[in-house]
C-alpha cells in the first residue's frame, strides 16, 4: 500500500481513499475493499504502477478504473470523473481534476467521503459524515436524478439501509425509489440478482424487505417475492438454530413453496446451475427422515428444507444439528462385490445395488452384521 500511494502521488495530494473503506473505518468496521481516487488519467495510473513494480489490470478502463495487484493486495484505482450522459444502466464519463465533481456523481452521501492517506483528513462535500452518524442513507442531491443515472441505486438504497440505517429510511429517497420502481425492469437480471442476494445475506434484512414488499419495489421484476411472514419466521429460526445467513434460503422463504416457481425465478435471474438446483430443491417442503434426506440431497439442501418447513414432523433444531455433525457414510458394497457373490454382469447389478441402498437408508445406515443381512435379503 505504501508503494502504491507513493507511485500515485500521495505527497502531492494526488490520491485519496474513497467510498466504502472510509465509511467503514468511521464506523469502526473491518475494511474489506480499498478504493482510491486519483487525479491522473488511467494511462498515467498504469504507467506509474508498472514503474513501481505493481501489476496494473485495466478492469474498467472505459470508466477510468484500474485494478492494482501486489503481494495479495488488491486496490481499485479510479480517475476523478464526471458524467457526460447516462441511461440508467451505464454512463459515459469524462475525466476531471475536481474532487467535488467526482463526489457529485456518486450515489449516497456517506459513499462520497474521501480521506487523505497521509493525514487522515476527511473531505466531505455533501454531509456524509453527519448522515453516517445519524445512520441515514441519503442520495446526493436530487434522488430522482441519481436513480435516473443508475436504476440499480433503488436496490442499493434499501441494501444500505438494511446494513447501516436506523428507523425509517430517508423520506425523499424512499418516495423516489417507490415511484421509480418500474425502472428496475431496464436492468440486467444479473445485476438485480447480485444486489438482491447481497441484501438477503445481511444479518437482519427483515424490516427492510417488508418495507420493499409494502412499497411494491419487487413487483416489476419479482412479483412472486411476497411472503414476509415466512421470512421473519426463518430469520428467528436461524437465530435459534445458529444457522449462518443464506441468501438463497431466505429468498426461498419469500416465495411460494413450489419448485417450479424456484426454477422460473432462478432462470429469470440468471443463477448458476448449482444455484438453480438448490433453490428449486429447497422449495419442496421437507418430509421423511432427516439423515435419509441429507444422504439423497446433500447436507446443505436438507438443512435448508428443514429450516423452511415449520410443519416438520420432528424437532427442527435437533434434526439440523444431527445432519450438521453427521459423518455421512458410503454404501459399504459395490457392484463388483455383487458380481463376486454370483450376480450376473449387466443391468441386474445396478438394480440390486439400488435395492440394497434403499433398504440400507430405511434401516438408518447400519454396518456389520445388520448390513450383511440386508445384502443377503437381496442377493441370497
Amino acid at each position: 500500500m505504501k508503494k502504491l500511494l507513493a507511485a500515485l502521488g500521495e505527497e502531492k495530494g494526488h490520491v485519496r481513499f474513497v467510498g466504502g473503506a472510509v465509511r467503514d473505518i468511521l464506523l469502526g468496521l473491518e475494511v474489506a475493499d480499498v478504493d482510491c481516487a486519483v487525479v491522473h488519467s488511467p494511462d498515467t495510473v498504469i504507467e506509474r504502477l508498472e514503474q513501481a513494480g505493481i501489476k496494473a489490470v485495466p478492469t474498467g478502463i472505459d470508466h477510468g478504473t484500474v485494478t492494482a495487484v501486489s503481494n495479495g493486495t488488491v486496490v481499485e484505482v479510479t480517475t476523478l470523473r464526471s458524467d457526460v450522459s447516462t441511461d440508467g444502466r451505464r454512463a459515459t464519463v469524462a475525466y476531471t481534476s475536481d474532487w467535488k465533481e467526482d463526489a457529485a456523481r456518486r450515489d449516497f452521501t456517506f459513499n462520497a467521503l474521501y480521506a487523505d492517506p497521509r493525514t487522515g483528513e476527511l473531505f466531505d462535500y455533501f454531509g456524509g459524515q453527519e448522515d453516517l452518524e445519524a445512520r441515514r442513507v441519503r442520495f446526493i442531491g436530487d434522488a430522482w436524478r441519481r436513480i435516473a443515472e443508475d436504476h440499480l441505486r433503488i436496490l442499493r438504497f434499501f441494501r444500505f439501509h438494511a446494513r447501516f440505517g436506523e428507523g425509517l429510511p430517508d423520506a425523499e429517497g424512499l418516495d423516489a425509489c417507490t415511484k421509480r420502481a418500474n425502472d428496475l425492469m431496464a436492468l440486467s437480471r444479473e445485476r438485480v440478482a447480485d444486489e438482491l442476494l447481497k441484501l438477503l445475506g445481511l444479518p437482519a434484512p427483515g424490516d427492510t424487505v417488508e418495507l420493499m414488499v409494502e412499497r411494491g419495489i419487487f413487483r416489476p421484476v419479482l412479483p412472486e417475492v411476497a411472503n414476509v411472514t415466512a421470512l421473519r419466521e426463518l430469520l428467528e429460526f436461524e437465530r435459534r438454530a445458529s444457522l449462518a445467513p443464506s441468501p438463497l434460503r431466505r429468498l426461498a422463504a419469500l416465495l411460494p413453496a413450489d419448485p417450479e416457481v424456484g426454477r422460473d425465478i432462478a432462470a429469470r435471474l440468471k443463477f448458476s446451475r448449482q444455484q438453480r438446483h438448490h433453490l428449486a430443491s429447497i422449495l419442496d417442503p421437507a418430509s421423511g427422515d432427516a439423515r435419509a434426506m441429507a444422504y439423497r440431497d446433500g447436507k446443505e439442501i436438507a438443512i435448508d428444507r428443514i429450516a423452511l418447513t415449520p410443519a416438520w414432523s420432528g424437532d427442527r433444531e435437533k434434526s439440523i444439528a444431527q445432519i450438521r455433525d453427521w459423518d455421512m457414510p458410503q454404501l459399504p458394497i459395490k457392484g463388483g462385490q455383487l458380481i463376486e457373490r454370483g450376480v450376473p454382469k449387466g443391468p441386474e447389478v445396478a438394480t440390486i445395488l439400488r435395492a440394497i441402498e434403499k433398504d440400507w437408508i430405511e434401516a438408518d445406515f447400519p454396518d456389520g452384521p445388520a448390513f450383511e443381512a440386508i445384502v443377503e435379503k437381496r442377493v441370497g
